[in-house]
């Protein structure tokens, strides 16, 4: 895992390069050691080359330290547990932090999000869909957003379901910062998702 998060870390490579750079070097420890020469042929800068033969271990250090705490873990794009739907991407994310219950991702999802700013009957309409779905089966996934994303995993927890939270930060952060409990009572009875690496800013 330490290998993965220091390429994942690695300027100027994206869920692509990621993706071609796993193929050609199923172990990625051995990344670091190779040749320059045959990483600028598969299309990498000198500068992500450098950053790979000294990976940023304050980053590495940070992501495994947030690992450790409970009902955390990191996944890679080979993890049975990772999202199968999401493997179906052209470019899947290589990794994904989650906070919470992995097994629930897994489960059928309906993602419903909306207008930041709603009216005050558009919050009760999105709360009481989220609650008959939720109450029907479905898990509903949105964004932690101000507005009617709040309002669909209120709904959710409201009929004693799990809600899966997509972050657009680390998830040792919360945006907006008003969300906090939220998000904690996500995390206790669903689950939180980012794609971002732990201490990333909104």
């Amino acid at each position: 895992l330490k290998h993965w998060i220091a390429l994942y870390h690695t300027p100027g490579v994206g869920a692509v390069s990621f993706q071609q750079l796993l193929e050609a070097f199923p172990n990625l420890q051995e990344l670091p050691r190779t040749d320059p020469e045959a990483l600028l042929k598969l299309g990498l800068s000198r500068k992500a080359i450098e950053a790979l033969q000294h990976p940023d271990a304050t980053a590495i250090t940070r992501d495994l330290e947030w690992q450790d705490k409970p009902g955390t873990r990191i996944l890679t794009c080979q993890d049975p547990d990772y999202p199968a739907l999401l493997l179906q991407l052209q470019s899947p994310p290589p990794l994904l932090y989650i906070h919470g219950q992995c097994n629930i991702l897994r489960e059928p999802l309906l993602a419903m999000v909306g207008s930041r700013n709603p009216s005050s009957a558009g919050i009760r309409t999105a709360t009481d869909f989220a609650r008959h779905l939720s109450a029907a089966g479905l898990i509903i996934s949105s964004g932690l957003a101000l507005g009617i994303d709040a309002a669909c995993h209120r709904g959710a927890l409201d009929a004693g379901m799990p809600t899966v939270a997509v972050m657009g930060t680390g998830l040792d952060r919360v945006y907006p910062a008003r969300h906090r409990d939220l998000a904690r009572q996500i995390a206790e009875q669903g689950v939180l998702v980012s794609e971002f690496p732990i201490g990333t800013e909104p």
